[in-house]
């Protein structure tokens, strides 16, 4: 296989079309006036009206200068021959965020069409195609065109914004340094890391999609409440409907949009459906034109109240505060005890409680020292420094116990964790070792902020049936039964009439993180015969439903010449080229002056002036 080094070099071809109009134009006969005409010899006609194109003269300069013209352009070319063997190693990083989803068969077509590009004068190309999402598996690893085509075919682009780099570091690992590694986008970087190329076929659209939902009661009906956006540039019109389990749709709505602007859809939730679903008019961006709902159900959350009038206002509040709460009048059948501990009359918790020190005294002085929070979930971020706290009695601290916040050498907030037995489940108690009414705790932000995340762990913990609207590609923690008795949890995808569309089913464990669809839909996670999570998907991410920054970018010619160097072997023959050249240009030197010379020898003599 021959490669050019220099393509540029074939512009030298030009001197072939020079040179054939130089022979063409032949110069103007010199005229000499004379008075005796039988004095001039006869003379071959060159030319009798100046310089025009005549026959082109057969002569040895005329093939010698266009053998030199081909020579020159030749060696300004730099042919150079493929080596055997060679293999160009290439990396394509996938650019795996939601906003790929446009164009994507267009970009398959330009990516099949650059692989011979990227081979260059390889003989040979292998190919490793990867996400930009960290963690995911490579999607591909060979050298057909036709198997890299189906893998583009079966490639979902639904995540978030990611940063490549991580990617690009491991395609830059996986090729070496002598490599090509790829970065296909939809959003040019200027810079990219790790010598990647980047290949583009972004472009603004006007896109309008749904933002956001929230589904709340207004006099004993449910009401939902969509936020759609503008992303465009324009002003535009689009319209919404309704679509129900049963397949019927209402009429549309229709509604008008500023560039930019954000709107609020509203209505109430139909009392007989369990799940609906909000269309938009479609634009080229679809994944945001869907919007499925279900009313979302917390887990209840059972609670008992074992404070007595000194925490009673207190433990309303709480109560109160919580969603999805209920009170029971037990602590076996509650989920979450709040007692009030008295060392002199002791009274412990068996199950989840949070357990307040009660001291009827009048406390002693405020503690002195700094105040020191521990890293933990249900501490982090949370400021403290400003908490006053009178010295009183105090929960004895154990050293399986959890320090979350301490001041001087007294823990006072701290987590006990009690071990499951034969008979009784695991339990957590959050424990704060100081009289809340002798302090400035219940006006401190941080207090309620951390009830309320150790009653939400415990929700999450509990194994109930919940309902919830989800984002795609959404994390969710979820609590499941286990036991010899326990059965395997299956994670269901519905239509919209509840039908199951596909099941993947997991092994039983006392928690299963489960990942909501790529796409618009409905989720259903089951366990035996108890429902756990019943949950509507939607697209919300608004970050790649702006294509104001998408623009076309091609930098995959960037260092081909290196590449050329690599793969294949100079002429060896150039040194014999360059010889041959110069002996052709001798060549036509000589005979031209030759030619020169008989023409000044045969030119007739200028005649000599009568004498008077």
């Amino acid at each position: 296989m021959l490669t050019l080094a220099n393509p540029a070099g074939l512009w030298a071809l030009l001197g072939i079309p020079a040179v054939l109009a130089i022979h063409f134009l032949q110069r103007q006969a010199v005229i000499l006036p004379i008075s005796t005409l039988f004095l001039l010899e006869k003379t071959q006609r060159e030319s009798a009206s100046g310089r025009r194109f005549d026959r082109l003269m057969n002569s040895v300069p005329l093939w010698m200068q266009l053998l030199g013209v081909l020579l020159l352009t030749w060696l300004l070319a730099e042919p150079r021959y493929q080596k055997p063997r060679s293999t160009q190693r290439v990396a394509i990083v996938l650019d795996s965020s939601a906003s790929m989803a446009v164009g994507k068969d267009k970009l398959k077509e330009k990516l099949v069409a650059t692989l011979p590009e990227l081979q260059g004068p390889a003989a040979a190309l292998e190919m490793t195609v990867l996400e930009s999402t960290p963690g995911k598996p490579r999607l591909y690893a060979g050298s057909s065109p036709e198997e890299f085509a189906l893998v583009l075919d079966g490639w979902q682009p639904r995540a978030g914004l990611t940063d490549p780099s991580y990617a690009l570091r491991l395609a830059r690992s996986l090729v070496s340094r002598e490599g090509i590694v790829v970065y296909v986008t939809d959003t040019p970087m200027e810079t990219p890391p790790f010598d990647a190329r980047i290949l583009s076929l972004g472009k603004k659209i006007e896109n309008v999609g749904f933002t956001g939902l929230s589904i709340g009661e207004k006099e004993g009906a449910k009401v939902w409440q969509a936020v759609v956006r503008n992303y465009g540039s324009q002003r535009t019109s689009r319209s919404w409907q309704m679509e129900l389990p049963d397949g019927s749709k209402t009429e549309p709505h229709s509604f008008e949009m500023e560039p930019g602007g954000m709107m609020t859809l509203q209505s109430s939730f139909p009392a007989n459906a369990e799940r609906v679903r909000l269309i938009l008019s479609p634009d080229e961006f679809t994944l945001d034109d869907s919007l499925p709902m279900v009313v979302p159900k917390p887990k209840a959350l059972a609670l008992f109240a074992a404070t007595g009038e000194a925490y009673d206002a207190l433990s309303k509040k709480l109560q109160r505060s919580l969603d999805a709460t209920s009170v029971v009048n037990d602590t076996a059948s509650a989920d979450l005890t709040i007692l009030s501990y008295d060392p002199l009359d002791p009274v412990t918790a068996a199950g989840n409680a949070i357990v307040f020190v009660r001291d009827d005294t009048q406390g002693g002085a405020y503690l002195k020292g700094g105040i020191v929070a521990e890293k933990h979930p249900l501490i982090d971020g949370l400021n403290w420094q400003s908490l006053l706290v009178r010295e009183t009695i105090q929960i004895e601290f154990r050293e399986s116990d959890t320090p979350l916040l301490t001041q001087g050498k007294r823990k006072l907030i701290f987590l006990r964790e009690i071990p499951a037995t034969e008979t009784t489940p695991a339990s957590r108690q959050l424990c704060f070792n100081f009289d809340l009414r002798l302090s400035n705790a219940a006006t401190q932000p941080a207090f309620i902020v951390m009830l309320h995340r150790f009653a939400e762990e415990l929700r999450a913990a509990k194994v109930a049936p919940a309902s919830d609207n989800l984002e795609t590609g959404q994390a969710v923690l979820i609590a499941a039964k286990t036991g010899s008795d326990a059965k395997g949890i299956e994670i269901q995808k519905l239509d919209l009439a509840g039908k199951v569309v596909s099941a993947e089913t997991k092994d039983k464990t006392a928690r299963i993180n489960v990942s909501a669809p790529l796409d618009a839909g409905f989720l259903r996670v089951q366990q035996g015969e108890m429902e756990l999570m019943d949950a509507a998907v939607h697209f919300a991410d608004t970050r790649e439903a702006d294509f104001t920054a998408c623009a076309a970018a091609n930098t995959i010619d960037k260092g081909s010449s290196a590449a050329i160097e690599r793969h294949t072997d100079e002429d060896q023959w150039w040194r014999a080229w360059f010889l041959l050249l110069l002996a052709a240009l001798l060549i036509s030197w000589h005979f031209t002056r030759e030619r020169e010379a008989r023409k000044a020898q045969s030119s007739p003599a200028p005649p000599q002036a009568n004498p008077a």
